[in-house]
């Protein structure tokens, strides 16, 4: 098992998103998702009020062409947000609802669509319903859902869970034994990690 850790403003954790079930199937590793704001821990962290490639402009734009090369190398499109990093607050708690019907990961991908192809503004209700409908859940229902003090709740659980593994970006992954990889680079590094001591643990 490994739990997936993902911001939908989190860039790397586009292409992350669009591999990771396919990549854990073959290996026969169970992901978790695990939608979290990155905000409160890079504010607590570092004290950052902005992404860093945000803040220090030469980090930001190495990354725009890193990314791109990655998306080139994975089929994936890619679209400069026309704002960078976009809210991701309600579509995590939207994210959050869906975990006990199974439509997370489903619904986490349109987002990312969304947001890093189509360049929509994921904050908005109105961009959010479609992407719930698309999964066979009703938007309206979902949405009030979001709105509630248990699901809120939940979201904060999520970063707290986040800060007490250590995590300091996403995407980043954590097997079951605790160990944490963090990066889209480090994807195939934490599955080879969750099979092998999944397999020493049955031994």
């Amino acid at each position: 098992m490994i739990e997936f850790w993902y911001e939908f403003g989190s860039t790397y954790s586009y292409p992350a998103a669009m591999r990771v079930e396919r990549l854990a199937a073959e290996a026969g590793v169970v992901v978790e998702w695990r939608p979290f704001l990155l905000g409160p821990l890079m504010h607590a962290q570092q004290g950052l009020t902005d992404s860093p490639f945000n803040a220090f402009p030469i980090k930001g734009e190495y990354m725009w062409r890193d990314l791109q090369r990655v998306c080139d190398q994975e089929g994936l499109p890619l679209v400069h947000p026309s704002q960078f990093p976009r809210n991701g607050l309600l579509a995590a708690r939207v994210a959050i609802c869906g975990l006990e019907d199974g439509w997370t990961p489903a619904f986490s991908r349109a987002v990312y669509q969304a947001n890093f192809v189509e360049d929509q503004d994921i904050s908005r209700p109105e961009v959010l319903a479609p992407l719930i409908a698309s999964v066979g859940a009703g938007p309206d229902e979902i949405l009030a859902l979001a709105a509630t003090e248990s699901i809120k709740s939940r979201l904060k659980d999520h970063v707290r869970q986040a800060q007490e593994r250590g995590l300091f970006g996403a995407p980043s992954f954590v097997t079951a034994d605790g160990e944490l990889f963090w990066g889209n680079d480090r994807l195939e590094q934490a599955l080879a990690w969750a099979v092998r001591h999944q397999d020493s643990e049955q031994a």
